[in-house]
C-alpha cells in the first residue's frame, strides 16, 4: 500500500466562543483518535492522523460549554471501533457513537456495539478516503442494522450526490448526511448537487449536519461563505439538522479551524434561540436517545 497521508494536528488554542450554547448542547459530530499504542490505526487507512484522544475531546468541549457528544467513527480507525466504545464508556451517558462495520460483522457484534452506545453506522464515499464502498455489503449492513433501530451516516462528495441519487433514495430508514454534502461554497446554493440534497430533506428520514463550513468554504476563516447553505438546510429541516466540530479535523487541507470560531457560527446558521436549541439539543437528543 502506498505511504498513508499525514494530517495537520487541530489547533492547539481552542478561544471561548462568544456564542454560549445551550445546556445540554450536543456535537453530533467529532472522532477519537487513538492513542496509536492502545488503538492502532487500520492498516487499511489512507491517512494517520496525530493521536487526539477521548482526553482531548473532553477537554475541547469544556472551553466550548458543550455536554453532550456523538463520536462517528473515522476511516484512520476502519471497522476496528473499539477506540469510540472505550471512550463512549467513559464518559458517564454523555456520548453516543456512530460505527463503522462491514459484513464481517455477526448479529452478536451489532448487538455489543449497540449495547456500547453505538445508534448509526457510517459508509464512505469520498475520493481520498477510498471511495465508493460495495453497495451490496452495504445494503446487508443496513438491512441487519435496522431492527436495532439504527440510523445510516453517508460522508459524501458534491459528485456523490448527484451519482448516487437513486440508490441513496431507495432506502427507507433515517439518513445523515455529513458535512452539508460537502457542498463547494463558490459554486453557489444554486448548484445541482446542493438542490438534490434539499429535495432529499423535504423527506421525513432525512437529516443533515450543518458542519464541515472549513471543508466547504472558498473564502477561509472564519467561513462565512458556508452561512447561505447551512441556513437554507435548516429552513427547510428545522428538526432534522444537527451540527458538530468535526474535531480533530482530520485531512484538512487549507485551513485548520478554530473551534471557537465554528460554534460562533450557530447563531448565524440559526439565528433565533428557538432554532439553536433544536440543532444543538433537540435534535440530537431525539435522534441519539440521550434523554431516554
Amino acid at each position: 500500500m502506498s505511504e498513508k497521508k499525514t494530517c495537520m494536528p487541530p489547533d492547539p488554542n481552542t478561544r471561548t466562543p462568544g456564542f454560549k450554547a445551550p445546556p445540554k448542547s450536543c456535537d453530533a459530530h467529532c472522532h477519537v483518535f487513538g492513542p496509536k499504542e492502545i488503538f492502532p490505526y487500520h492498516p487499511t487507512s489512507t491517512y494517520e492522523p496525530p493521536d487526539a484522544g477521548k482526553d482531548r475531546l473532553k477537554t475541547l468541549h469544556e472551553i466550548l460549554g458543550i455536554e453532550r457528544a456523538v463520536i462517528v467513527q473515522a476511516s484512520c480507525h476502519g471497522p476496528d471501533n473499539r477506540a469510540m466504545i472505550d471512550a463512549i464508556a467513559s464518559s458517564k451517558g454523555a456520548w453516543r457513537g456512530v460505527c463503522i462495520a462491514n459484513d464481517s460483522f455477526t448479529d452478536n457484534d451489532f448487538q455489543d456495539l449497540h449495547d456500547g452506545g453505538v445508534r448509526g453506522v457510517r459508509f464512505n464515499f469520498v475520493t481520498h478516503l477510498g471511495g465508493t464502498p460495495n453497495l451490496e455489503m452495504m445494503k446487508n449492513v443496513l438491512d441487519r442494522v435496522k431492527p436495532l433501530g439504527w440510523h445510516l451516516v453517508i460522508h459524501v462528495n458534491a459528485e456523490d450526490i448527484i451519482k448516487f441519487q437513486d440508490f441513496f433514495a431507495q432506502f427507507d430508514m433515517e439518513i445523515v448526511v455529513d458535512h452539508m454534502g460537502r457542498v463547494p461554497c463558490d459554486q453557489g446554493t444554486e448548484q445541482e448537487a446542493f438542490q438534490i440534497l434539499k429535495d432529499f430533506m423535504q423527506r421525513d428520514n432525512w437529516w443533515v449536519k450543518v458542519c464541515g463550513s472549513e471543508r466547504i468554504s472558498a473564502e477561509g476563516p472564519p467561513f462565512h461563505d458556508a452561512v447561505p447553505f447551512a441556513k437554507e438546510l435548516i429552513q427547510i429541516a428545522p428538526d432534522r439538522t444537527l451540527w458538530g466540530t468535526d474535531f480533530p479535523h482530520p485531512n484538512i487541507r487549507r485551513w485548520m479551524p478554530n473551534d471557537g470560531d465554528l460554534l460562533d457560527l450557530v447563531p448565524l446558521f440559526a439565528e433565533d434561540e428557538t432554532l439553536q436549541n433544536k440543532v444543538l439539543v433537540d435534535n440530537p437528543a431525539r435522534l441519539y436517545g440521550f434523554d431516554e
